[in-house]
């Protein structure tokens, strides 16, 4: 793994951000800590960091204030913090710009996964053109629009085929229904958002996704959906 990747850490929680730092550090990222909103504001001004973990509740300036401006001059992958059941605040803060969440009490371990996944997505957003995407059992050809699973192609409507690419391309990613919506849908479709669940529903379906133990599909309850499938195949570029 490269040992050059910045990662800006805040929490205002001593313990949290000890352990965070300790676990990153651990799988070799440079980490900066800092322990209120202000400090993080000065850091992302003097320093281009690779990646942001983000609690909301901080003192000085607000998590929300720090993802807002940090969005405003950067596209760096946001991971935000949320206390237990504040689902508001997850929604809120997806829509301002922030990328994936943890809630408290989280694991460190699974905190650097979601690190690990981020930057890969980010690292990906700059290759080349992709043309096929394989996870296992299903793959995705994008230049025939095909998909296959075990072997056997599906059939997939326009709309089906649309919403899995867009999950797909980035595993891991948390997609509020209202972006699929319009990524899917299209900006000017009048319906209301959870019309993107009788398609998600649709494609379970058809890819033997069982929503109770989802094999690709995953609900993120009270925000909408993600992929949560690993490549196994290096893709082949156009």
């Amino acid at each position: 793994m490269e040992t050059t990747k910045r990662v800006l850490v805040v929490e205002d929680e001593k313990a949290i951000l000890d352990a965070v730092t300790a676990y990153l550090e651990r799988d070799g990222y440079w980490v900066t800590p800092v322990g209120d909103g202000a400090a993080a504001l000065e850091q992302a001004s003097r320093k281009a960091f690779d990646l942001v973990v983000l609690d909301l509740n901080l003192p000085k300036v607000s998590g929300e204030e720090v993802c807002r401006r940090i969005r405003d001059v950067s596209d760096v992958p946001i991971i935000m913090l949320t206390a237990k059941g504040a689902e508001e605040e997850r929604i809120k803060g997806l829509e301002m710009g922030a990328d994936d969440y943890l809630v408290k009490p989280f694991s460190p371990r699974e905190l650097t996964a979601r690190v690990r996944a981020l930057l890969r997505r980010a690292h990906a957003e700059s290759d080349p053109q992709r043309d096929r995407m394989d996870f296992g059992d299903l793959s995705i050809d994008l230049r025939s629009h095909r998909v296959h699973l075990d072997g056997a192609e599906i059939e997939l409507t326009a709309s089906e085929y649309k919403l899995l690419v867009t999950l797909a391309r980035y595993p891991g990613r948390v997609y509020p229904r209202m972006e699929l919506v319009e990524k899917v849908l299209g900006y000017d479709f009048e319906g209301y958002e959870r019309a993107i669940d009788s398609h998600v529903k649709n494609l379970r379906a058809k890819l033997d996704d069982d929503p109770r133990e989802p094999r690709f599909i995953h609900t993120v309850t009270g925000v909408g959906y993600r992929f949560e499938a690993e490549r196994t195949v290096p893709e082949s570029t156009v």
